[in-house]
């Protein structure tokens, strides 16, 4: 389910519009204010923003900065009251994708975003092929190269493999069972530690010099890569 964030201090309009969306079937968090909107923008993932200009403590523009500052592929569509060129010029020279003026149709709202999601799914499907990008981590697909934080880390072909598997399944707990079978296309063997010895590996490359942690476990069931 596509996740969407509404940012409006109007309560009744940001009701109605997450009614509408969940009525089509999209997931809908709201922030009824700059403040709160900012602060899920900054710590959550979403595959699209609704984003209004005028907002209490945090403005639009500042929030679709530090939209802008995470991810620069998600869809931001301003909706606001503000329709002057002045107001448009900033919003899209800040990285907005589209601008609606209200009062504005429903229907018309959904389908841009309909839009919008059915483009970044077309350009997520197309750059995965290729890249993965997960926080500061980078793997390019093709070079079979890794970064983090710009750094490129040497990895070796079954150290690679099983970040990559792990990339590829980004939040969803891998057993080891999967792991044995996708990276030494073995049947798991309980006597054997090579999982958890590789995954020591691969902690001490790319987590230890960061204070984000992206690799975690998931006692008696597997583990998982994942930015929180």
């Amino acid at each position: 389910m596509q996740r969407i964030l509404i940012v409006e201090d109007e309560v009744k309009v940001a009701n109605a519009v997450k009614m509408g969306l969940e009525e089509n079937g999209f997931e809908v968090e709201v922030a009824y204010d700059g403040r709160m909107g900012k602060s899920l923008a900054a710590n959550h993932d979403y595959d699209l923003v609704i984003l209004d200009l005028n907002l209490p403590h945090n403005n639009g523009y500042e929030i679709c900065e530090v939209i802008r500052r995470r991810n620069n592929k998600v869809p931001v569509i301003m909706l606001t009251a503000l329709g002057g060129m002045e107001d448009k010029m900033q919003a899209f020279e800040l990285g907005a994708d589209d601008y609606l003026v209200k009062p504005f149709d429903f229907r018309e709202l959904l389908a841009r975003i309909r839009v919008f999601l059915k483009r970044a799914g077309a350009e997520m499907t197309q750059n995965s092929r290729y890249k993965l990008v997960i926080a500061d981590l980078e793997i390019d697909r093709e070079r079979k190269e890794v970064w983090r934080g710009g750094k490129k880390i040497p990895l070796t072909a079954k150290e690679y493999q099983l970040l990559e598997l792990l990339a590829l399944h980004k939040g969803k707990v891998i057993s080891k069972l999967m792991i044995a079978e996708k990276v030494w296309n073995i049947d798991f063997d309980t006597g054997t530690n090579v999982i958890e010895v590789y995954m020591n590996f691969l902690r001490k490359k790319i987590d230890k010099d960061h204070e984000q942690k992206l690799l975690h476990t998931k006692t008696g069931m597997g583990y998982y890569l994942s930015e929180e």
